[in-house]
């Protein structure tokens, strides 16, 4: 009886396996690319903002004093600006967004549903400069002459809230940027909430509408649920929109380098400082303290997004174990 030969794998690849192999890596250099571009822009700011950093050090980060002449640089104005005027914008915008995506993607008839997404959508590709335009010339006249005066005669005498509208209104300052920013990021909460509502499964809705349920009490409590990790992520694509926006804050929030509790003064954000002081920053440790700026926005952003991250997970673990 013959003895059975042993036959040996085929270490040959298939032209199939080949290609696979090629596209796993030209898309892992695609995504590696990513990487490169954060590390080679946070390696310029370091080195653009080391004079800076030798000079002022971490009392950078907590100063308020902002004099060229004798180099005194201090970013807390502008990170104080940044924040409260992101914050203002989301608590106008995420509740108006919210409810507008809610009527789009459920309770509207699909012609008006399709009609508006269009206008939406057009919103969103308007260029920030012809929003601060707008503002200039409708918004601030209204804050000042309406608005401001209203704001402060009824709720500035409220023990705890006055303080935010406190003072004399001028047009510009926190809230009118607060306002304008608004405005630019209301669109794109509303094209994610949008879409990620409409992507709940049919069955959903109608399992809720068989149990009994009618149709506002299956859209608040079955279908935005089911969405809640899409709409977290139209928020905080807002708040990046909001907290690098530039032109539109510059025109309407005074260019203050100071901080005030009320929302009817003027200040700036580190953006707006950025973009408006630039070009005639002609000191070395002037030039640096711009570019420091620059960092600290990006680490702030950074900061923010790592935020938005460890919600949705959160969010996601505890949706999971209510399941």
């Amino acid at each position: 009886m013959a003895t059975p030969v042993a036959v040996g794998l085929s270490t040959v690849r298939s032209p199939t396996q080949t290609g696979d192999i090629l596209a796993r890596l030209i898309t892992m250099a695609f995504a590696g690319s990513i990487l490169l571009v954060a590390a080679l822009v946070v390696y310029e700011l370091w080195i653009g903002s080391a004079p800076a950093r030798e000079h002022l050090g971490w009392g950078f980060l907590v100063g308020s004093a902002w004099n060229p002449v004798t180099d005194e640089f201090g970013a807390l104005p502008f990170i104080y600006g940044t924040v409260v005027t992101s914050v203002v914008a989301l608590l106008i915008s995420v509740p108006l967004g919210l409810g507008a995506a809610i009527f789009l993607s459920e309770l509207a008839p699909a012609g008006v549903s399709s009609g508006l997404t269009f206008l939406v959508e057009l919103l969103a590709a308007v260029p920030s400069v012809i929003y601060g335009m707008l503002a200039l010339f409708t918004l601030v006249p209204l804050m000042r002459q309406y608005i401001g005066p209203a704001l402060n005669a009824t709720l500035g005498v409220v023990p705890v809230i006055g303080p935010l509208f406190h003072g004399r209104s001028f047009g510009v300052g926190y809230l009118t940027a607060g306002l304008i920013l608004a405005i630019m990021t209301f669109p794109f909460i509303i094209s994610v909430s949008r879409e990620s509502l409409l992507a709940v499964p049919r069955e959903q809705r109608e399992a809720s509408l068989a149990l009994g349920a009618t149709k506002w009490e299956t859209t608040w409590k079955v279908v935005v649920p089911y969405a809640k990790l899409g709409i977290l992520g139209s928020i905080f694509l807002g708040l990046a929109r909001a907290l690098g926006e530039t032109m539109a804050v510059t025109m309407v929030i005074g260019n203050a380098p100071r901080i005030h509790a009320s929302l009817l003064a003027s200040g700036h954000t580190i953006a707006a400082v950025i973009a408006g002081e630039f070009t005639e920053a002609s000191g070395k440790i002037y030039s640096a303290a711009l570019i420091e700026l620059g960092l600290v926005l990006f680490f702030l952003t950074i900061v923010i997004n790592g935020f938005a991250r460890l919600m949705i997970v959160a969010t996601t673990r505890k949706g999971s174990k209510r399941s």
